[in-house]
């Protein structure tokens, strides 16, 4: 009943959002249960909620792609930075469309609409309408990639009535590590294998590592990177910049900030304006690069913004060092893997939570390391810029770590060939 009443204050909020992102204004229908698209039904659903979840999909999907020929894929989201991201991994005969909200009216529309033979919910995304109704209509939903962190258990707890059933629901999860299998089964998860983290198979882009390594060479000053803030730390990281330049005035460093969220952009840079910086955005640069401040003089900006979307790779390859967003403010870390495979080197927040066994691993193999704060962090940083034998990774510990934990999608794809397989499909 509250689902269903929340519907007119959901269509306002989502008018609010579409002022900055204007994709929250569109097909806004779908979202409670009414399509254009035809259905052919026999589609693999893949459920990737937002940016990060899309693209942990993309490699999956691959795999699925390589396995399953001819497969049709229904995709879904509910951010606009996750349906933007999805758009480039449709094919012709595709469809992508907006998550239905979790009223049981919208959900059984979705699922009579395009009767899909599996659903993959990637990660965390476990909705209790839609598990209900998938069990009535006898689809599979299957927890990919999953994860479940000490916190995501606590909040689910508090709703043990609501949220026990919906976990129960599941057909099975396909765990990252054993520690959120162990959590998942608390919640009476069937967990079917710990199958290790997709994100271990993606391969950064190759022309990317290029361009950002040309650019490096060219610059006279080393970079240091913010990767994928979040909201609040950009705070953090110029309060602590302000108060080591006070202690080192003649530090000569680049400066990169890329928040994880492209609407925060333009809050981002006014933040730093205010803070008496200029600003050079990713956006304005030529094929050429950015220019270091030195390089420009006085009216060099000096600090440069990242404002483009799928563009990781160029950003860490343009750097030598990159502090982990969203691992300083207690929102348990972002991918801290990526950065590892592009060769440089990843300074952690006390909070990585999301990433527990991955954080784990490479903190022991001395491919990242850790900060107890923004200030340690940058302190960290900067040491290893003018230490040389501490400075960065090689391409054969980035390597070795990146391949010693591969193999995700193989078993994933095994698996979900196991699942289609005992359906009868």
């Amino acid at each position: 009943m509250l689902m269903r009443w929340a519907q007119p204050l959901l269509r306002r909020k989502f008018a609010r959002r579409a002022q900055l992102e204007p994709l929250y204004g569109q097909f806004v229908e779908e979202r409670f249960g009414r399509y254009t698209q035809a259905s052919h039904g026999h589609w693999i659903w893949i459920h990737a909620v937002s940016l990060g979840e899309t693209r942990t999909a993309g490699i999956l999907l691959k795999g699925l792609r390589e396995a399953l020929p001819g497969m049709r894929l229904l995709l879904t989201h509910g951010t606009a930075t996750g349906r933007e991201e999805g758009a480039k991994l449709l094919l012709e005969g595709d469809v992508q469309v907006w998550q239905p909200w979790d009223s049981k009216e919208a959900v059984s529309q979705f699922l009579d609409s395009f009767k899909p033979q599996i659903g993959l919910l990637m990660e965390t995304e476990v909705w209790p309408n839609m598990v209900k109704m998938a069990q009535l209509k006898n689809i599979p939903l299957v927890l990919v990639n999953a994860r479940m962190s000490k916190k995501s258990m606590r909040n689910a707890l508090r709703w043990p009535a609501l949220m026990r059933p919906a976990y129960a629901g599941l057909r099975s999860a396909l765990a990252q590590t054993q520690d959120d299998a162990n959590r998942l089964k608390q919640l009476g998860v069937q967990v079917d294998g710990v199958l290790g983290n997709l994100k271990f198979d993606a391969k950064p882009d190759a022309e990317q590592v290029s361009r950002g390594h040309r650019w490096r060479d060219r610059l006279t000053e080393p970079v240091l990177m913010l990767a994928s803030s979040r909201e609040g730390e950009e705070a953090l990281w110029l309060n602590a910049w302000a108060a080591y330049l006070n202690q080192h005035p003649t530090v000569q460093m680049q400066w990169l900030l890329v928040p994880r969220h492209p609407q925060r952009v333009n809050e981002v840079e006014a933040l730093i304006q205010a803070q008496g910086w200029f600003v050079s955005r990713r956006s304005q640069w030529t094929a050429e690069g950015p220019l270091s401040s030195s390089a420009q003089g006085e009216k060099a900006p000096s600090i440069w913004l990242g404002d483009s979307m799928g563009e990781m790779a160029l950003y860490y390859s343009l750097s030598q060092v990159a502090l982990l967003g969203g691992s300083f403010a207690p929102l348990g870390g972002q991918n801290l893997i990526e950065g590892i495979a592009c060769g440089c080197q990843v300074i952690m927040g006390p909070h990585t939570f999301n990433f527990t066994e991955a954080a784990h691993a490479a903190e022991t193999e001395g491919v990242a390391c850790r900060a107890t704060s923004m200030t340690e962090a940058i302190h960290q940083a900067v040491s290893r810029l003018q230490n040389s034998q501490m400075l960065g990774l090689s391409a054969v510990q980035a390597l070795t770590f990146v391949n010693q934990h591969a193999g995700a999608t193989h078993r994933t794809v095994v698996a979900v060939q196991g699942y289609l397989n005992r359906s009868g499909v």
